[in-house]
């Protein structure tokens, strides 16, 4: 399915994505790397091994990306002007390789543009549940959205 415009939307609407993503020790890696996270709990096996997880801890920046994307599709995509903001991220449980990821949207806000009469403003709230149906993130995020065009 394909993003859908400001005026598809409605304060409620909820989605559950069909995507869903197993999480490997390369996603762990490559995240923790290219943003120059030294932190050992996401790289050093020994040093998360002795830490109460037991066992490395991925990345936050990886589940947090991961959730906005497996929601990109039934949101956004082709509609999007701009992401304005994120607010309110959490991440009340950890993530661990093997763990399975799945997202869940709900629309909490939706305000016309003052400045583009072509766009409007949905607030979603994204959530990240792993294969136990705990939440793992969640945040809400500002999407800049096109109206559709009058015909």
């Amino acid at each position: 399915m394909a993003g859908r415009y400001f005026d598809d939307w409605t304060i409620g609407d909820a989605i559950v994505h069909e995507l869903r993503r197993t999480v490997t020790e390369t996603d762990n890696l490559l995240i923790t790397t290219l943003t120059h996270n030294p932190q050992p709990l996401h790289l050093d096996a020994e040093a998360a091994g002795a830490s109460e997880f037991g066992r490395i801890l991925v990345n936050g920046i990886f589940t947090f990306g991961l959730m906005v994307g497996l929601s990109v599709g039934d949101t956004t995509l082709g509609t999007l002007v701009a992401n304005l903001g994120y607010d309110a991220v959490v991440m009340p449980a950890p993530v661990f390789v093997g763990d399975t990821l799945r997202a869940e949207t709900t629309v909490v806000d939706i305000r016309q543009s003052r400045s583009r009469p072509d766009a409007g403003i949905v607030t979603f709230e994204h959530r990240a549940l792993n294969q136990r149906g705990e939440v793992v993130c969640r945040c809400r995020r500002m999407a800049l959205l096109q109206r559709r065009r009058a015909a």
